[in-house]
């Protein structure tokens, strides 16, 4: 649960959910309420932000692109929403988000970054509302879901770092 996360976006008590085997963690980066869990990739990037640009907003685009350069390598299209964070694909007549992004930064150093779903259980979203979002035309998808079989966690993986270094003209050195 993000800074601006309320209540009664949790549609189940702490205690049901630790049940179930899930944990509510009160956390300091933006946005509302997500599920991170197996067959989901987190990318939490640690940039000091003044070193490329000071600028919050253009750092959130930045991975968007990286998101929607990915799923473009899968024949998927990315979108981006006006007034909502994060990564969408238009399938039929709903728009599906599969990658959420909350960050938070402190002197300009970077935390948090994002939950992008390529072989998530979708069922576990129906404990929140995720994102605080309850839109008619709006739910959350994954890779998996929108190509219909199972992507490999490694190749997307790298497909990521690939599209990190061309977005912020980075180069990653193994050490």
């Amino acid at each position: 649960m993000g800074k601006s996360a309320k209540q009664e976006n949790l549609l189940q008590s702490k205690e049901d959910l630790s049940l179930e085997g899930f944990e509510v963690h009160n956390i300091n980066r933006g946005g509302d309420i997500t599920y991170h869990g197996p067959g989901q990739v987190t990318g939490y990037y640690i940039m000091n932000l003044e070193r490329l640009y000071r600028d919050v907003h253009r750092y959130v685009r930045n991975l968007e692109e990286i998101i929607i350069r990915t799923i473009a390598e899968y024949e998927v299209e990315g979108l981006r929403l006006q007034d909502y964070t994060g990564v969408w694909v238009q399938h039929g007549s709903k728009l599906k988000k599969i990658c959420a992004i909350g960050v938070h930064l402190s002197r300009w150093v970077s935390m948090h970054g994002f939950g992008f779903n390529v072989n998530s259980d979708l069922s576990h979203f129906n404990r929140i509302i995720p994102c605080g979002i309850n839109d008619d035309d709006k739910e959350v998808t994954s890779l998996e879901a929108l190509k219909g079989h199972k992507i490999e966690i490694t190749e997307i993986e790298q497909k990521i770092l690939k599209h990190s270094q061309e977005v912020f003209d980075l180069t990653y050195v193994k050490t």
